[in-house]
């Protein structure tokens, strides 16, 4: 078999080997390995003859679907680059991407097209479930001339910053083969798997639960969301779902649930967290629930996709890490000064290996503070602006970020464009926002608001406006009415002195 070199290799090769097993599920829809590939060739093709060229950009604005998927690989097939954004992305935010990213094409859905701003509007457009849709999947032209290396790009992520403005993740195919091998590895995917979706294709880690899936020539089982976790649970014991990733919110919902123990979770083999460490009770009633499953937690960033995991027989002895370094990557810990530290020093983590993306899109400042110059010459390595430590058997404790983002739900959340929300609504003269720990979220965002004097507003009032101009996870658990915001000499609010 040849080595696949470009992302898209993993589909075409599972479809060769597997062409009438079922790749995907998803609201009682299904198709196998072979629809998948004439469906993506034949979008690929439309997309070319509508002018999308090599390493285009294809944003595609839609839900957890079949459509979503085939969007994503034929983008691929028509050497362009694929770019997938959450259905509830703002207005404003869509907007800045398509203008960001420079997108040459878009794919969205029809109930999400009214969102859509005329301005900047990609040269093509295409709405899932039109005629034109349905026209461009029934072709079976041959596959458009495959012009892509392994370094060209694979996909843009954009992920929130301290500042609020989105930022793309460049990942080249080399990245993203990269990543799908070495956590395929440590999880042992193999082709009878049934890895359940729950989280959005837009989220790195949802995405990489299809690559994986469609790499190895198993089955996603994938749902719109875990909003009805009831119905997410009823696929898995329907499906026979295999593998079973989540986030801590996922996990404390289900948890909760009265009737968890009437749905039969017995198929399940592994378990996989992300996004914030499991409180030690969540890990002790997930190995009651699914008693015949290994359980992995995991740690990383999309900017290298995942750092570490802790192998499910360490989880007893450091229920606190978050593992080693992932196969075929290295790790060390550096202080302000570059020097690298040693067991039990807490510092900048650095990442060394071929997940580190290759920078920001349009963002070269940002880039040079992430990537700088590693171990051999040319060679750039990732700084992640986390704090960290090692124990002295090199197993890594996550301690802190090195900026004020909020990682809530498993999503990121830039305290600077909640407040400008918050400052966007009439009556609000100063807001303040910060993360404070929730078994449930992770962290909860709370916010600390100072009223114009004639201001009649109250929380409730607040949060409503909020929820009309942020995305659901970004809108404040609780917001605190104050008389004024503690300051510094220059100024500044003293988030350190708010509670």
């Amino acid at each position: 078999m040849r080595a696949c070199s470009l992302l898209h290799d993993l589909l075409v090769d599972s479809a060769r080997r597997r062409p009438h097993h079922v790749a995907i599920v998803c609201g009682g829809a299904s198709i196998d390995y072979g629809a998948l590939v004439r469906r993506a060739t034949g979008l690929a093709c439309a997309l070319v003859e509508g002018g999308v060229e090599r390493g285009d950009r294809v944003v595609i604005f839609a839900e957890n679907s079949i459509d979503t998927v085939i969007a994503f690989w034929a983008a691929l097939v028509a050497n362009a680059v694929p770019v997938i954004l959450h259905p509830q992305t703002m207005p404003a935010k869509l907007a800045y991407v398509l203008a960001d990213s420079d997108a040459r094409a878009l794919v969205v859905d029809s109930h999400l097209a009214p969102a859509v701003p005329e301005s900047p509007r990609p040269q093509v457009v295409i709405e899932i479930g039109t005629a034109p849709w349905a026209d461009a999947l029934a072709r079976h032209d041959a596959a458009p001339a495959r012009r892509c290396l392994d370094i060209d790009l694979a996909a843009l992520i954009y992920t929130s910053g301290s500042t609020g403005e989105p930022k793309g993740v460049m990942l080249t195919h080399r990245n993203m083969l990269a990543a799908n091998a070495s956590i395929s590895e440590y999880l042992g995917i193999r082709e009878d798997d049934v890895i359940l979706c729950a989280l959005p294709l837009a989220f790195d880690y949802g995405l990489y639960q299809m690559i994986m899936a469609i790499a190895a020539g198993a089955r996603v089982v994938l749902a719109r969301s875990f909003a009805f976790p009831s119905d997410v649970l009823k696929l898995v014991s329907r499906e026979r779902v295999t593998g079973f990733p989540g986030v801590p919110t996922m996990f404390a919902t289900m948890l909760a649930m009265k009737s968890i123990a009437s749905f039969d979770l017995s198929s399940v083999r592994y378990v996989s967290n992300t996004a914030a460490a499991l409180p030690a009770r969540h890990i002790h009633a997930l190995r009651e629930l699914f008693p015949r499953a290994q359980l992995f937690s995991m740690y990383g960033l999309t900017e290298c996709k995942r750092c570490t995991y802790l192998p499910p027989d360490q989880l007893d002895r450091r229920p606190d890490s978050v593992g080693i370094a992932i196969p075929n990557t290295e790790l060390w810990i550096v202080d302000e000064h570059d020097r690298r530290l040693g067991p039990g020093e807490v510092g900048q983590l650095v990442i060394r290996g071929a997940t580190v993306m290759c920078g920001y899109w349009n963002k070269p400042e940002a880039t040079a503070t992430k990537l700088r110059a590693g171990v051999l010459p040319g060679e750039r390595v990732l700084y992640t602006g986390d704090l960290c430590r090692l124990d002295d058997e090199g197993y890594l404790y996550f301690v802190a970020r090195m900026d004020d983002v909020i990682k809530s739900r498993g999503e990121k959340v830039p305290p600077k464009a909640v407040e400008a929300a918050l400052l966007d609504i009439a009556g609000i003269r100063e807001a303040a926002v910060l993360g404070v720990p929730d078994e449930l979220l992770g962290h909860a965002i709370k916010a600390f608001v100072v009223l114009e004097p004639d201001a009649t507003l109250d929380a409730a009032a607040i949060q409503r406006e909020c929820r009309a101009r942020l995305e659901s996870f970004m809108v404040p658990s609780e917001i605190v009415l104050r008389d004024a915001l503690p300051k510094s000499d220059n100024g500044k609010i003293q988030k350190t002195e708010l509670t």
